[in-house]
């Protein structure tokens, strides 16, 4: 955990970039930044471990290397408790504000209800983040400041991805606290290492899904897809396929942290060496076939 007192020399995302670029992949790792404003630590009422419990810790040094590969790393450093990048920006909640919101249109959403808007309201087990209401001029600030640059970065991305290589593989990359991982299937079957989410097969192609849950069990790795993990606003609203194809993988974190002194356990080495040849294959697979893709004729 690293404290700024704002983000002025500090920059609140990194776009890791490929000397030469090969692949028509972008990873992204929204959420796994720890780079934590002393506005936000003077505003909680949580202890910082506690606040930390939303952070996918560690998720984009787990895929540093596909760099390496061909491929750009975009990766979020300031905090998930403080802007939640995988959530529609109008998703907020007027009650955590002491006046009326600059702007017209929220959403609603049962996200935003469960106190896990674009602002989240809480972390963990329902735990409260804020002891007082923040000011209205907050939400404005963090939209202009972190959201939207994050957003215009991204699609900036994708699109020069599409124009170089004529489609694009979004990878949205996460992870999952091993205790809210229930068994999928039923009460029998084992719980999951990593759920991949592809929006029920509307945001991605399901050979690629499919290709991609291949790689991983062949090399010993238990598998879910879409539950409880569909896929977020990213995945959503990224996801246009045979174009853009775009698929949210989520990661147990027991397979290489510590859950409560957010240390890297013995796997982490081992899991990060595996998804990378994971990356490799998928990567091999997907420039072998996107010219005269299998879906191709289902999509025309």
């Amino acid at each position: 955990m690293k404290i700024v007192e704002d983000f002025t020399g500090t920059p609140p995302f990194d776009v890791l970039a490929p000397e030469h670029r090969t692949a028509p992949f972008v990873f992204n790792a929204p959420h796994s930044g720890t780079t934590y404003p002393k506005d936000l630590l003077h505003r909680t009422k949580l202890d910082r471990l506690t606040l930390r419990r939303s952070e996918d810790t560690f998720v984009d040094e787990l895929f540093t290397g596909v760099v390496d590969l061909g491929a750009p790393l975009m990766r979020a450093n300031f905090p998930r408790a403080y802007v939640d990048l995988n959530r529609e920006e109008a998703e907020l909640d007027p009650t955590m504000f002491d006046g009326p919101l600059a702007r017209d249109g929220l959403i609603d959403s049962p996200r935003v209800a469960g106190g896990l808007g674009v602002i989240a309201r809480i972390v963990g087990e329902r735990q409260e983040i804020y002891a007082d209401p923040l000011p209205a001029a907050e939400a404005e600030h963090r939209l202009a400041a972190f959201y939207r640059p994050y957003h215009a970065t991204l699609t900036r991305q994708i699109e020069e991805t599409v124009a170089r290589f004529g489609t694009c593989v979004l990878v949205d990359c996460h992870s999952m606290p091993s205790g809210a991982v229930r068994a999928v299937e039923d009460k029998f079957a084992a719980k999951p290492d990593l759920i991949l989410g592809d929006r029920f097969g509307t945001s991605c192609s399901p050979h690629l899904s499919n290709e991609l849950t291949r790689l991983l069990r062949k090399r010993g790795f238990v598998v879910g897809r879409n539950r409880p993990y569909a896929g977020g606003f990213i995945t959503e609203a990224y996801g246009r396929p045979p174009v853009v194809h775009a698929i949210q993988l989520e990661i147990n974190r027991a397979l290489y942290m510590d859950e409560a002194s957010y240390m890297r356990t013995r796997g982490f080495d081992t899991l990060r060496a595996e998804l990378l040849a994971v990356c490799g294959q998928l990567i091999t697979w997907f420039n072998a076939i996107h010219l005269d893709p299998p879906w191709a004729v289902a999509a025309e």
